[in-house]
């Protein structure tokens, strides 16, 4: 499979309660051609991917309505587009919605961690799309397992695609559901919910980055994280 092809499968997929992003187009923030962009988005970070030889692919949950949902991709919001482009070596990466740059925090914290990595990886989601509530689509939840079995062929085809040598869970949920996986699994706990500081110590510990452990459990995350934050409040 190529990068081509498995953006194509992934832009078939269609399941109900969940948002696709690079099938679906959001009514109220999209831009037209927005399911489009996501799509060569991902594919410019797959084929850049590739290039690097990236050795390891970090897999969270689910896709977030305020970032890979928007973006096309995955553990990145609007804000770190530019950030997630210079890792990559420079690659086009294009807005797909209208209005204010939109932030998340957890695409925050893992831009800040892979900043100071200074590496390429590969971002993906054990359930590769946005799944929410019935009548909430600006809502995340967690997908089901029916979800997951249905959308697992496309994290095996990635896994073979990418080789990679190492992959990284990022969270419990994450890490039990690629128990499956043939390749090698570290579970670094998720940034949410109070585990910033361990999800960053734990990266650093994982890439032998020197440097005192980071003690502090909020760290400054820019003002445009705050800015956006503030406006969303």
């Amino acid at each position: 499979m190529t990068p081509k092809t498995f953006v194509s499968a992934l832009a078939a997929a269609k399941l109900p309660s969940v948002f696709n992003p690079w099938r679906d187009r959001c009514s109220i923030h999209d831009r037209r051609d927005a399911a489009a962009r996501r799509r060569s988005n991902l594919q410019g970070m797959l084929e850049a991917a590739l290039d690097a030889h990236v050795e390891t692919i970090w897999i969270a949950r689910d896709l977030g309505y305020r970032g890979g949902r928007r973006t096309g991709v995955p553990l990145t919001d609007e804000v770190h587009l530019t950030h997630a482009s210079a890792l990559m070596g420079g690659i086009a990466l294009e807005r797909a919605t209208q209005g204010p740059e939109i932030a998340e925090r957890t695409a925050a914290i893992v831009w800040q961690v892979l900043g100071r990595i200074g590496q390429p990886v590969m971002l993906w989601n054990v359930f590769p799309f946005h799944p929410h509530d019935a009548d909430d689509p600006m809502s995340n939840r967690c997908h089901s397992r029916a979800e997951r079995e249905e959308t697992w062929p496309l994290l095996q085809a990635l896994v073979s695609m990418v080789q990679p040598k190492r992959i990284v869970a990022i969270g419990r949920d994450a890490h039990l559901a690629l128990a499956g996986l043939e390749t090698e699994v570290t579970a670094i706990r998720h940034p949410s919910y109070g585990g910033q500081r361990d999800f960053i110590n734990g990266m650093y510990g994982l890439y032998g980055i020197a440097g005192d452990p980071v003690d502090s459990p909020e760290l400054p995350l820019g003002p445009r994280y705050v800015e956006t934050a503030r406006a969303l409040a």
